[in-house]
């Protein structure tokens, strides 16, 4: 069994916290020297919109780790249309990072990298990533959004960022259910973390309605975690492709879960489709 947390609280550190604390953060960290925190910078709108990952739940994830102490790097790669580094200004990502001493990486620009073989792979045979992100813990700091090709995007598909490349097209045209399910098995989250202080709903990942959840999701099992997710956003997480297919591929739990924390009840709104 999968443990979740569910927090429910007004905007700041202290959901963050107790959400990590509630599925023992340091425990998922253990014999790790460094951290990449895994930012979801699609475009450059701020977290109010819903957009993208709120730099306050970053900062709350920073405090924790430094305390085991760790290593840490906020990262992220270009996207089509969006490129991180403006982002990480644009979003109020960089004060963060400035205010509490961490690094910035975007993956584009690592030049060192390494090809991964991906097992009983779905599309992708192989991927090639940046060193550093084979040496480090990930964790993935997801926004809880609607999405129009993945119905939702959380903390499964914000691994896909980890990929360096620009122009992601070219893995859409694969099927992305499927793009997703094979980098998760090579390359999974010791810890997911999903903003939901303000969601979005609609016309996502990018055009959507700002919703005000005020909710943090933590769990060390990201698909138990997009699982709780999904359906505290009011999907059935089993028609959810890419969560069905990395729980068919056992990379994680979709029913057996223990929701810690407030529950699911106390946060779920059903959300608008595109």
């Amino acid at each position: 069994m999968s443990k979740v947390a569910v927090v429910k609280g007004e905007r700041g550190h202290r959901p963050v916290f107790r959400a990590l604390d509630l599925i023992d953060y340091r425990e998922a960290l253990e014999g790790w020297e460094r951290a990449l925190v895994k930012v979801n910078f699609i475009t450059t709108k701020t977290w109010d919109t819903g957009a993208t990952t709120d730099p306050l739940v970053v900062e709350a994830i920073i405090h924790k780790l430094k305390e085991l102490p760790l290593e840490v790097y906020v990262v992220e790669s270009d996207a089509t249309m969006t490129n991180a580094d403006k982002a990480f200004k644009a979003t109020g990502m960089r004060e963060i990072c400035e205010r509490n001493g961490v690094g910035w990486i975007n993956l584009r620009h690592e030049k060192e990298r390494v090809r991964i073989d991906v097992p009983d792979a779905h599309t992708l045979d192989s991927i090639k990533v940046p060193r550093i992100v084979t040496e480090s813990a990930i964790v993935s700091a997801a926004k809880m959004k609607t999405h129009s090709e993945t119905q939702v995007t959380l903390g499964l598909k914000n691994m896909f960022g980890l990929l360096p490349d620009k122009f992601k097209g070219k893995f859409h045209a694969r099927g992305i259910r499927k793009v997703i399910t094979d980098i998760n098995t090579v390359l999974r989250p010791v810890l997911t973390v999903i903003d939901g202080f303000v969601a979005m709903e609609g016309r996502g990942p990018v055009s959507g309605r700002p919703v005000k959840m005020d909710t943090i999701i933590a769990g060390r099992d990201v698909v138990a975690t997009d699982a709780t997710a999904a359906r505290v956003m009011g999907f059935d997480p089993h028609m959810v492709g890419h969560i069905r297919m990395a729980h068919e591929k056992e990379l994680g739990e979709i029913d057996d879960i223990d929701v810690v924390g407030d529950g699911v009840d106390a946060v779920r709104r059903v959300f608008a489709r595109l």
